[in-house]
């Protein structure tokens, strides 16, 4: 509705600025409606206007306004509208129920709660530890009040079919948040078109990746990445590879039995000492049933590319990979192809609680320790030059497979790299 001409240029005095927001802020939170007082300091201008406005005398200074009283007054006047109007005409915007704004979003807010722990059940999560600090994160980021109703249930949805089909390479359910057992390396589109029905789906950004990767940190006991490369990284650790190409495994020695072009392949770079790095591209081009080696073949694994550049230097006869630290997901799927096809595969890292962590999850996965005992690290850490002694740092982390391995090194608050173990490690693979 428009306004007189000469009505608005009346109200739309300065000397009356200070009730127009005193009034609009007590309207929006009062769902709109005219009832209640408003007090405001008016100078002898704006007592004229606004006596005149009521049909009573006004003192300048501090005044109390009765909007239904003002209200009433405003319809009776030029104006011939209401208080809710005139504001609108006077302050260029439109009033806001902040109220129902509020019990807007709380009601948003509780369905797609609602929705996340459907789809936290469904996934089999509904008791995992992790999950009351990771709804109450996702509640503090606001990030299903600001997505809408709508949207905000979709993507809900959406999260929990992803961490329902990681869920066997996940093992975030209780006991062992830890543990990674065997199970499928997905393309991060591949994943994405099965659960939410386009390669996009879990594209950086959107809603439904945040809501997996805040889960996936939260059960780790890990910082929400906040960067594109540790976003790359927690997806490799949940198994879903975001390229398939780049990140790869090192392998010295490696001779898979076949007849085929690729194997061949692969024993004539052994046959000439080349170190061979393997793509989850190349892997899945090689065919999931094509053996990698010899089943009962030992097949030793490294974490520092140090130690494989040693076996190649030195030309050792053993099996050696390297995982380059974290596995990238070719290395989880040639280690996952290797122990399910009946090869040994033992493991070694650094002494440090990220390396011990990583062993942790390849132990559980199947692989066997490999000189990763207490007695291994003690030995270790007393042959270090005191100039090379490293203090431990982050968070400890338990040792499963030798409870008095976390025990010695929390004592002992030093790290045993595997480049100080070099020769050691090398002897094995003669």
């Amino acid at each position: 509705m428009t306004l007189p001409e000469d009505a608005l240029a009346y109200l739309s005095s300065e000397a009356l600025a200070p009730l127009w927001i005193a009034v609009r802020g007590r309207l929006e939170r009062n769902r709109l409606l005219a009832k209640g007082i408003v007090k405001v300091y008016i100078d002898d201008e704006g007592a004229e206007l606004l006596a005149g406005l009521l049909a009573t005398p006004v003192i300048a200074g501090e005044v109390r306004v009765r909007l239904d009283k003002l209200d009433a007054r405003l319809r009776e006047s030029a104006a011939q509208a209401g208080l809710d109007t005139v504001i609108e005409a006077i302050t260029k915007a439109p009033l806001k129920d902040r109220t129902a704004a509020r019990e807007q979003a709380a009601a948003v807010r509780a369905l797609a709660l609602e929705r996340l722990d459907a789809a936290l059940a469904g996934a089999g999560l509904a008791g995992a530890a992790w999950v009351p600090a990771f709804i109450t994160g996702v509640q503090q980021a606001g990030l299903l009040t600001r997505a809408g109703e709508e949207y905000a249930a979709r993507c809900a949805d959406r999260a929990g079919a992803v961490l329902t089909a990681l869920g066997t390479r996940t093992n975030l359910s209780p006991p062992d948040p830890w543990s990674q057992g065997p199970g499928p390396v997905w393309e991060l589109a591949e994943l994405a078109s099965r659960c939410t029905g386009t390669a996009h789906g879990l594209d950086d950004g959107t809603l439904t990746s945040a809501l997996v990767l805040r889960a996936a940190s939260a059960a780790f006991g890990e910082p929400i990445p906040d960067r594109a490369t540790s976003r790359r990284a927690l997806w490799e650790r949940l198994g879903v590879v975001t390229d398939v190409i780049s990140g790869s495994l090192l392998t010295w020695n490696l001779r898979p039995p076949g007849t085929d072009p690729w194997s061949r392949m692969m024993g004539t770079r052994a046959d000439l000492g080349l170190v061979t790095h393997l793509t989850v591209h190349e892997l899945r081009a090689a065919g999931a049933g094509t053996l990698l080696a010899s089943p009962g073949t030992v097949v030793s694994v490294c974490e520092n590319p140090q130690v494989l550049q040693g076996a190649a230097r030195t030309a050792v006869p053993g099996v050696l990979l390297c995982l380059s630290g974290n596995p990238a997901s070719a290395g989880v799927l040639a280690l996952d192809r290797l122990i399910a096809d009946g090869n040994v595969v033992r493991y070694h890292g650094d002494f440090d609680w990220p390396g011990v962590a990583i062993a942790g999850r390849l132990i559980a996965s199947g692989a066997t320790p490999w000189r990763l005992t207490a007695v291994d690290y003690e030995a270790g850490a007393s042959c270090l030059p005191a100039d090379e002694a490293l203090s431990l740092e982050g968070k400890p982390v338990p040792t499963p497979w030798d409870p008095a391995l976390a025990v010695v090194m929390a004592r002992q608050g030093v790290a045993v790299h595997e480049e100080s173990l070099l020769n050691l490690l090398l002897s094995d693979l003669v």
